[in-house]
Protein backbone atom coordinates (compact mmCIF):
# COMPACT_ATOMS: atom_id res chain seq x y z
CA UNK A 1 0.00 0.00 0.00
CA UNK A 2 1.12 3.48 -1.12
CA UNK A 3 0.41 6.74 0.63
CA UNK A 4 2.51 8.75 -0.87
CA UNK A 5 5.83 10.09 1.07
CA UNK A 6 5.07 11.02 4.93
CA UNK A 7 7.43 13.96 5.40
CA UNK A 8 7.75 16.16 2.56
CA UNK A 9 10.31 19.16 2.99
CA UNK A 10 7.54 21.73 4.14
CA UNK A 11 8.03 25.20 2.18
CA UNK A 12 5.83 27.46 0.53
CA UNK A 13 5.23 25.44 -2.61
CA UNK A 14 5.01 22.30 -1.04
CA UNK A 15 2.18 23.54 1.10
CA UNK A 16 0.42 25.14 -1.94
CA UNK A 17 1.24 21.91 -4.17
CA UNK A 18 -0.99 19.85 -0.86
CA UNK A 19 -3.25 23.15 -0.73
CA UNK A 20 -4.58 23.91 -4.28
CA UNK A 21 -6.64 20.73 -5.09
CA UNK A 22 -8.36 21.33 -1.49
CA UNK A 23 -9.39 24.88 -2.17
CA UNK A 24 -10.76 23.91 -5.21
CA UNK A 25 -12.13 21.22 -3.68
CA UNK A 26 -14.03 23.50 -0.68
CA UNK A 27 -14.74 25.74 -3.22
CA UNK A 28 -17.22 23.39 -4.91
CA UNK A 29 -18.41 21.97 -1.17
CA UNK A 30 -20.91 25.16 -1.16
CA UNK A 31 -21.00 24.97 -4.82
CA UNK A 32 -23.55 22.40 -3.88
CA UNK A 33 -25.74 25.04 -1.90
CA UNK A 34 -25.27 27.84 -4.54
CA UNK A 35 -26.50 25.54 -7.84
CA UNK A 36 -29.27 25.05 -5.70
CA UNK A 37 -29.90 28.99 -4.56
CA UNK A 38 -29.16 30.14 -7.96
CA UNK A 39 -31.86 27.58 -9.61
CA UNK A 40 -34.54 28.01 -7.53
CA UNK A 41 -33.68 32.07 -7.12
CA UNK A 42 -34.05 32.29 -11.21
CA UNK A 43 -37.16 29.67 -11.63
CA UNK A 44 -38.90 30.25 -8.40
CA UNK A 45 -40.42 33.44 -6.32
CA UNK A 46 -39.15 34.29 -2.54
CA UNK A 47 -41.06 31.73 -0.93
CA UNK A 48 -39.18 28.87 -2.76
CA UNK A 49 -36.00 30.67 -2.15
CA UNK A 50 -36.65 31.08 1.11
CA UNK A 51 -37.59 27.35 2.22
CA UNK A 52 -34.56 26.07 0.56
CA UNK A 53 -32.73 28.44 2.50
CA UNK A 54 -34.13 27.22 5.76
CA UNK A 55 -34.34 23.67 4.76
CA UNK A 56 -30.66 23.94 3.92
CA UNK A 57 -29.81 25.17 7.40
CA UNK A 58 -31.89 22.04 8.76
CA UNK A 59 -29.91 19.90 6.90
CA UNK A 60 -26.73 21.09 7.17
CA UNK A 61 -27.45 21.47 11.21
CA UNK A 62 -28.44 17.88 11.45
CA UNK A 63 -25.74 16.28 8.74
CA UNK A 64 -23.08 18.40 9.91
CA UNK A 65 -23.69 17.34 13.62
CA UNK A 66 -21.55 14.38 12.87
CA UNK A 67 -18.93 16.50 10.69
CA UNK A 68 -16.48 14.53 13.12
CA UNK A 69 -16.40 12.30 11.15
CA UNK A 70 -14.55 14.17 8.50
CA UNK A 71 -12.19 16.13 10.80
CA UNK A 72 -11.90 13.37 13.28
CA UNK A 73 -10.37 10.91 11.17
CA UNK A 74 -8.12 13.47 9.36
CA UNK A 75 -6.15 14.17 12.06
CA UNK A 76 -5.97 10.31 13.38
CA UNK A 77 -4.99 9.30 9.83
CA UNK A 78 -2.14 12.14 9.93
CA UNK A 79 -0.82 10.99 13.05
CA UNK A 80 -0.90 7.39 12.01
CA UNK A 81 1.19 8.50 9.11
CA UNK A 82 3.55 10.01 10.96
CA UNK A 83 4.43 7.51 13.18
CA UNK A 84 4.65 4.86 10.25
CA UNK A 85 1.74 3.09 11.07
CA UNK A 86 0.11 1.97 7.76
CA UNK A 87 -1.90 -0.80 9.47
CA UNK A 88 -3.54 1.66 11.27
CA UNK A 89 -3.70 4.61 8.55
CA UNK A 90 -6.11 1.39 6.81
CA UNK A 91 -8.42 1.02 10.05
CA UNK A 92 -9.02 4.34 10.64
CA UNK A 93 -11.15 4.73 7.22
CA UNK A 94 -13.00 1.24 7.61
CA UNK A 95 -13.65 2.36 11.18
CA UNK A 96 -14.85 5.69 10.55
CA UNK A 97 -16.90 4.91 6.97
CA UNK A 98 -18.81 1.42 8.85
CA UNK A 99 -20.01 4.37 11.62
CA UNK A 100 -20.78 7.37 8.97
CA UNK A 101 -22.63 4.60 7.09
CA UNK A 102 -24.53 3.67 10.23
CA UNK A 103 -25.23 7.08 11.52
CA UNK A 104 -26.46 7.76 8.23
CA UNK A 105 -28.80 4.80 8.20
CA UNK A 106 -30.19 5.94 11.28
CA UNK A 107 -30.90 9.17 10.01
CA UNK A 108 -32.89 7.99 7.12
CA UNK A 109 -35.24 6.00 9.43
CA UNK A 110 -35.95 8.45 12.12
CA UNK A 111 -36.88 11.24 9.09
CA UNK A 112 -40.31 10.89 9.10
CA UNK A 113 -40.25 11.63 12.65
CA UNK A 114 -37.15 14.62 12.53
CA UNK A 115 -38.33 16.32 9.69
CA UNK A 116 -41.96 18.05 10.76
CA UNK A 117 -40.06 18.90 14.45
CA UNK A 118 -37.28 20.72 12.73
CA UNK A 119 -39.55 22.89 10.91
CA UNK A 120 -41.86 24.09 13.94
CA UNK A 121 -38.39 24.86 15.63
CA UNK A 122 -36.94 26.73 12.91
CA UNK A 123 -40.42 29.37 13.01
CA UNK A 124 -40.41 28.75 8.86
CA UNK A 125 -42.53 31.55 7.55
CA UNK A 126 -45.92 29.85 6.51
CA UNK A 127 -45.34 30.79 2.96
CA UNK A 128 -42.23 28.89 2.65
CA UNK A 129 -42.85 26.12 4.42
CA UNK A 130 -44.69 23.82 2.03
CA UNK A 131 -41.30 24.28 0.18
CA UNK A 132 -38.91 23.70 2.82
CA UNK A 133 -40.89 20.40 3.88
CA UNK A 134 -40.00 18.62 0.55
CA UNK A 135 -36.37 19.72 0.50
CA UNK A 136 -35.78 18.48 3.57
CA UNK A 137 -37.85 15.44 3.27
CA UNK A 138 -35.25 14.49 -0.14
CA UNK A 139 -32.05 15.50 1.29
CA UNK A 140 -32.48 12.61 3.96
CA UNK A 141 -32.71 10.05 1.30
CA UNK A 142 -28.81 11.16 0.99
CA UNK A 143 -28.13 10.72 4.47
CA UNK A 144 -25.78 7.60 4.71
CA UNK A 145 -23.81 8.79 1.16
CA UNK A 146 -23.12 12.63 2.83
CA UNK A 147 -21.73 10.83 6.07
CA UNK A 148 -19.70 7.70 4.68
CA UNK A 149 -17.86 10.29 2.19
CA UNK A 150 -17.42 12.33 5.02
CA UNK A 151 -14.90 10.11 6.28
CA UNK A 152 -13.29 9.22 2.74
CA UNK A 153 -12.83 12.57 2.55
CA UNK A 154 -11.38 13.01 6.05
CA UNK A 155 -9.32 10.30 5.26
CA UNK A 156 -7.44 11.24 1.92
CA UNK A 157 -6.68 14.61 3.39
CA UNK A 158 -4.92 12.84 6.28
CA UNK A 159 -2.81 11.26 3.86
CA UNK A 160 -2.12 14.41 1.45
CA UNK A 161 -3.92 12.80 -0.89
CA UNK A 162 -5.78 15.90 -1.71
CA UNK A 163 -6.08 15.94 -5.64
CA UNK A 164 -8.42 12.05 -5.13
CA UNK A 165 -10.12 13.88 -2.84
CA UNK A 166 -11.00 16.88 -5.55
CA UNK A 167 -11.90 14.09 -8.11
CA UNK A 168 -14.87 12.87 -5.70
CA UNK A 169 -16.16 16.28 -4.87
CA UNK A 170 -16.19 16.98 -8.74
CA UNK A 171 -18.02 14.05 -9.74
CA UNK A 172 -20.18 14.81 -6.75
CA UNK A 173 -20.88 18.33 -8.22
CA UNK A 174 -21.34 17.65 -11.74
CA UNK A 175 -23.92 14.97 -10.43
CA UNK A 176 -25.81 17.65 -8.37
CA UNK A 177 -25.44 20.34 -11.41
CA UNK A 178 -26.70 18.25 -14.09
CA UNK A 179 -29.39 16.77 -11.90
CA UNK A 180 -31.17 20.39 -10.31
CA UNK A 181 -31.35 21.66 -13.90
CA UNK A 182 -32.85 18.36 -14.95
CA UNK A 183 -35.42 18.15 -12.18
CA UNK A 184 -36.02 22.04 -11.48
CA UNK A 185 -35.89 23.49 -15.11
CA UNK A 186 -36.60 20.64 -17.02
CA UNK A 187 -39.52 18.51 -14.98
CA UNK A 188 -40.51 21.73 -13.04
CA UNK A 189 -40.06 19.95 -9.15
CA UNK A 190 -38.98 22.85 -7.49
CA UNK A 191 -37.92 22.52 -4.20
CA UNK A 192 -38.08 18.89 -4.09
CA UNK A 193 -36.52 18.52 -7.40
CA UNK A 194 -33.42 20.38 -5.45
CA UNK A 195 -33.42 18.19 -2.43
CA UNK A 196 -33.93 15.02 -4.81
CA UNK A 197 -30.75 16.00 -7.15
CA UNK A 198 -28.44 16.73 -3.64
CA UNK A 199 -29.13 13.37 -2.75
CA UNK A 200 -28.21 11.53 -5.12
CA UNK A 201 -25.10 13.55 -5.74
CA UNK A 202 -24.16 12.48 -2.50
CA UNK A 203 -24.91 9.16 -3.39
CA UNK A 204 -21.97 9.50 -6.30
CA UNK A 205 -20.00 10.80 -3.73
CA UNK A 206 -19.89 8.13 -2.08
CA UNK A 207 -19.26 6.02 -4.80
CA UNK A 208 -16.27 7.92 -6.08
CA UNK A 209 -14.75 7.74 -2.95
CA UNK A 210 -15.15 3.86 -2.26
CA UNK A 211 -13.45 3.08 -5.92
CA UNK A 212 -10.12 5.59 -4.97
CA UNK A 213 -9.90 3.91 -1.25
CA UNK A 214 -10.20 0.20 -2.93
CA UNK A 215 -7.46 1.30 -5.19
CA UNK A 216 -5.47 2.51 -2.76
CA UNK A 217 -5.42 -0.08 0.13
CA UNK A 218 -6.42 -2.80 -2.06
CA UNK A 219 -10.58 -4.31 -2.21
CA UNK A 220 -9.40 -7.45 -0.69
CA UNK A 221 -6.94 -5.81 2.05
CA UNK A 222 -10.24 -3.47 3.06
CA UNK A 223 -12.90 -6.33 2.96
CA UNK A 224 -10.42 -8.86 4.77
CA UNK A 225 -8.92 -6.35 7.52
CA UNK A 226 -8.95 -8.37 10.68
CA UNK A 227 -11.90 -7.29 13.10
CA UNK A 228 -8.85 -7.90 16.37
CA UNK A 229 -7.04 -4.69 14.30
CA UNK A 230 -10.23 -2.94 13.03
CA UNK A 231 -12.13 -2.63 16.72
CA UNK A 232 -9.36 -2.13 18.94
CA UNK A 233 -10.13 -1.35 22.30
CA UNK A 234 -7.33 1.42 22.46
CA UNK A 235 -8.23 2.97 18.97
CA UNK A 236 -12.05 2.70 19.12
CA UNK A 237 -11.97 4.11 22.72
CA UNK A 238 -9.55 7.19 20.98
CA UNK A 239 -11.79 7.51 18.08
CA UNK A 240 -15.03 7.76 20.55
CA UNK A 241 -13.06 10.09 22.48
CA UNK A 242 -12.34 12.41 20.11
CA UNK A 243 -15.78 12.04 17.95
CA UNK A 244 -17.30 13.16 20.64
CA UNK A 245 -15.32 16.02 21.61
CA UNK A 246 -15.39 17.11 17.81
CA UNK A 247 -19.18 16.21 17.58
CA UNK A 248 -19.97 18.66 20.54
CA UNK A 249 -17.74 21.22 19.49
CA UNK A 250 -19.38 21.05 15.64
CA UNK A 251 -22.91 21.35 17.04
CA UNK A 252 -22.24 24.33 18.86
CA UNK A 253 -20.98 25.81 15.62
CA UNK A 254 -24.03 24.27 13.56
CA UNK A 255 -26.42 25.97 16.99
CA UNK A 256 -24.86 29.20 15.92
CA UNK A 257 -25.57 29.51 11.63
CA UNK A 258 -28.91 28.20 12.57
CA UNK A 259 -29.84 30.90 14.57
CA UNK A 260 -28.35 32.94 12.42
CA UNK A 261 -30.94 31.34 9.74
CA UNK A 262 -33.49 31.53 12.73
CA UNK A 263 -32.72 35.29 13.11
CA UNK A 264 -33.65 36.21 9.64
CA UNK A 265 -36.68 34.23 9.94
CA UNK A 266 -37.99 36.00 12.70
CA UNK A 267 -37.76 39.16 10.74
CA UNK A 268 -39.77 37.92 7.93
CA UNK A 269 -39.40 36.13 3.78
CA UNK A 270 -37.21 38.88 2.11
CA UNK A 271 -34.74 38.96 5.11
CA UNK A 272 -34.45 35.16 4.77
CA UNK A 273 -33.67 35.07 1.73
CA UNK A 274 -31.24 37.92 1.66
CA UNK A 275 -28.99 36.53 4.32
CA UNK A 276 -29.33 33.17 2.45
CA UNK A 277 -28.26 34.70 -0.73
CA UNK A 278 -25.19 36.38 1.11
CA UNK A 279 -24.36 33.45 3.10
CA UNK A 280 -23.68 31.73 -0.02
CA UNK A 281 -20.25 34.35 0.00
CA UNK A 282 -19.83 33.41 3.15
CA UNK A 283 -19.92 29.48 2.64
CA UNK A 284 -17.42 29.87 -0.56
CA UNK A 285 -14.81 32.44 1.58
CA UNK A 286 -14.85 30.06 4.47
CA UNK A 287 -14.87 26.57 2.59
CA UNK A 288 -12.07 27.74 0.42
CA UNK A 289 -9.81 29.30 3.56
CA UNK A 290 -10.50 25.69 4.93
CA UNK A 291 -8.37 24.72 2.64
CA UNK A 292 -5.74 26.37 4.20
CA UNK A 293 -7.17 24.65 7.63
CA UNK A 294 -6.82 21.02 5.95
CA UNK A 295 -3.77 21.26 5.00
CA UNK A 296 -2.79 22.63 8.20
CA UNK A 297 -4.49 19.47 9.78
CA UNK A 298 -2.41 16.70 7.94
CA UNK A 299 0.75 18.76 8.59
CA UNK A 300 0.41 19.38 12.11
CA UNK A 301 -0.92 15.70 12.55
CA UNK A 302 2.34 13.73 10.66
CA UNK A 303 4.32 16.57 12.68
CA UNK A 304 2.38 15.48 16.16
CA UNK A 305 2.55 11.73 15.03
CA UNK A 306 6.63 12.15 14.82
CA UNK A 307 7.01 14.29 17.85
CA UNK A 308 8.69 17.28 15.84
CA UNK A 309 7.86 20.28 17.25
CA UNK A 310 9.84 22.48 14.51
CA UNK A 311 7.63 20.83 11.76
CA UNK A 312 4.71 21.78 13.77
CA UNK A 313 5.81 25.19 14.25
CA UNK A 314 6.61 25.43 10.22
CA UNK A 315 3.32 23.87 9.12
CA UNK A 316 1.03 26.19 12.00
CA UNK A 317 3.19 29.72 10.26
CA UNK A 318 3.19 28.94 6.55
CA UNK A 319 -0.70 27.87 6.13
CA UNK A 320 -1.31 30.96 8.65
CA UNK A 321 0.25 33.18 5.70
CA UNK A 322 -1.64 31.82 2.81
CA UNK A 323 -4.74 32.08 5.17
CA UNK A 324 -4.14 35.91 5.89
CA UNK A 325 -3.84 36.33 2.31
CA UNK A 326 -7.05 34.34 1.27
CA UNK A 327 -8.82 36.69 3.80
CA UNK A 328 -7.69 39.46 2.35
CA UNK A 329 -8.12 38.78 -1.10
CA UNK A 330 -11.80 37.05 -0.11
CA UNK A 331 -12.82 40.75 1.45
CA UNK A 332 -11.86 42.67 -2.14
CA UNK A 333 -13.38 40.18 -3.80
CA UNK A 334 -17.23 40.44 -2.12
CA UNK A 335 -16.65 44.51 -1.84
CA UNK A 336 -15.99 44.69 -5.90
CA UNK A 337 -18.31 41.69 -7.43
CA UNK A 338 -20.79 41.34 -4.47
CA UNK A 339 -23.57 43.68 -6.13
CA UNK A 340 -23.08 42.18 -9.41
CA UNK A 341 -23.37 37.94 -8.19
CA UNK A 342 -26.52 39.30 -6.13
CA UNK A 343 -28.25 40.22 -9.20
CA UNK A 344 -27.46 37.03 -10.84
CA UNK A 345 -28.50 34.78 -8.40
CA UNK A 346 -32.03 36.16 -7.45
CA UNK A 347 -34.41 38.17 -9.39
CA UNK A 348 -36.62 39.45 -6.62
CA UNK A 349 -36.08 43.05 -6.18
CA UNK A 350 -37.14 43.27 -2.66
CA UNK A 351 -34.35 40.53 -1.95
CA UNK A 352 -31.78 42.21 -4.09
CA UNK A 353 -32.41 45.37 -2.30
CA UNK A 354 -32.00 43.97 1.23
CA UNK A 355 -28.96 41.84 -0.12
CA UNK A 356 -27.01 44.87 -1.43
CA UNK A 357 -27.46 47.01 1.58
CA UNK A 358 -26.17 43.81 4.12
CA UNK A 359 -22.92 43.27 1.58
CA UNK A 360 -20.41 45.33 3.64
CA UNK A 361 -21.14 43.14 6.54
CA UNK A 362 -20.73 39.86 4.60
CA UNK A 363 -16.94 40.80 3.62
CA UNK A 364 -15.83 41.60 7.10
CA UNK A 365 -16.53 37.79 7.36
CA UNK A 366 -13.12 36.40 5.51
CA UNK A 367 -11.22 39.18 7.41
CA UNK A 368 -12.63 38.47 10.78
CA UNK A 369 -12.93 34.25 10.18
CA UNK A 370 -9.69 33.29 9.03
CA UNK A 371 -7.90 32.93 12.37
CA UNK A 372 -10.19 30.92 13.86
CA UNK A 373 -10.71 28.61 10.91
CA UNK A 374 -7.10 28.12 10.82
CA UNK A 375 -6.74 27.13 14.59
CA UNK A 376 -9.55 24.28 14.02
CA UNK A 377 -7.85 23.34 11.52
CA UNK A 378 -4.17 23.23 13.62
CA UNK A 379 -6.41 21.34 16.83
CA UNK A 380 -7.78 19.20 14.81
CA UNK A 381 -5.01 17.93 13.31
CA UNK A 382 -3.47 17.35 17.06
CA UNK A 383 -6.63 15.50 17.46
CA UNK A 384 -7.28 18.07 20.43
CA UNK A 385 -11.15 17.34 20.32
CA UNK A 386 -11.81 18.69 24.36
CA UNK A 387 -9.89 22.03 23.50
CA UNK A 388 -11.96 22.41 20.43
CA UNK A 389 -15.24 21.35 22.57
CA UNK A 390 -14.88 23.62 25.26
CA UNK A 391 -14.17 26.60 22.80
CA UNK A 392 -17.46 26.21 21.13
CA UNK A 393 -19.10 26.23 24.14
CA UNK A 394 -17.66 29.19 24.99
CA UNK A 395 -18.37 31.13 21.57
CA UNK A 396 -21.59 29.76 21.06
CA UNK A 397 -22.50 31.19 24.60
CA UNK A 398 -21.17 34.71 23.75
CA UNK A 399 -22.84 34.55 20.41
CA UNK A 400 -26.28 33.72 21.41
CA UNK A 401 -25.68 36.87 24.26
CA UNK A 402 -24.43 39.15 21.47
CA UNK A 403 -27.82 38.60 19.15
CA UNK A 404 -29.83 38.93 22.04
CA UNK A 405 -28.19 42.42 23.33
CA UNK A 406 -28.17 43.94 19.14
CA UNK A 407 -31.95 42.27 18.36
CA UNK A 408 -33.46 45.94 19.06
CA UNK A 409 -30.68 46.48 15.37
CA UNK A 410 -33.09 44.43 13.09
CA UNK A 411 -31.03 42.94 10.75
CA UNK A 412 -27.87 44.81 11.18
CA UNK A 413 -27.68 43.49 14.61
CA UNK A 414 -27.91 39.89 13.49
CA UNK A 415 -24.69 40.64 11.29
CA UNK A 416 -23.22 41.97 13.92
CA UNK A 417 -23.44 38.78 16.22
CA UNK A 418 -22.34 36.66 13.23
CA UNK A 419 -18.98 39.03 12.80
CA UNK A 420 -18.78 38.61 17.15
CA UNK A 421 -18.85 35.11 16.58
CA UNK A 422 -15.81 34.73 14.52
CA UNK A 423 -14.10 37.09 17.00
CA UNK A 424 -15.02 35.02 20.01
CA UNK A 425 -13.96 31.49 18.51
CA UNK A 426 -10.54 32.60 17.51
CA UNK A 427 -9.44 33.92 20.88
CA UNK A 428 -10.71 31.06 22.95
CA UNK A 429 -9.01 28.43 20.54
CA UNK A 430 -5.69 31.36 20.57
CA UNK A 431 -5.68 30.98 24.70
CA UNK A 432 -5.21 27.31 24.42
CA UNK A 433 -2.30 27.04 21.13
CA UNK A 434 0.69 28.04 23.50
CA UNK A 435 -0.15 25.01 25.49
CA UNK A 436 -0.12 22.91 22.73
CA UNK A 437 3.15 23.89 20.98
CA UNK A 438 4.66 23.03 24.46
CA UNK A 439 3.20 19.75 24.57
CA UNK A 440 4.48 18.59 21.06
CA UNK A 441 7.50 16.12 21.17
CA UNK A 442 7.29 16.23 25.12
CA UNK A 443 6.34 12.49 25.07
CA UNK A 444 3.13 14.12 26.50
CA UNK A 445 -0.47 13.09 25.53
CA UNK A 446 -1.00 15.71 22.66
Amino acid sequence: MRYGPVMQPLTRLAVFAQAWPIVIGQALVPLVGIVDVVVIGRASDAAALAGVAIGSAIINLIFWTFGFLRMGVTGLTAQARGAGDQAEVAAALVRTLLLGLAIGAVLLLLSPAIVPLALRMMSVPPSAEGAARAFVAARFFGAPGALGFYAIHGWLIGLGRTRLALGCQLAMNGVNLALDVLFVGGFGLGALGVGIGTAIAEWSALAAGLFVAGRLLGWRAMLAMPRAALFARAQMRRLIDVNIDIMIRTLGLLIMFTWFSRAGARLGTVPLAANHVLMQFVSVSAYVLDGFAFTAEARVGAAVGAGSRPAFLRAMRLTGEFSLAGGILFSGLIVMLGSSLIDFVTRDPAVRTQAVALLPYCALVPLLGFPSWLLDGIFIGATRGRVLRNAAIIATSAYLLTDFLCRRLGEDGVWIALLASYVYRAITLGICLPGLVRRVGRSLPV
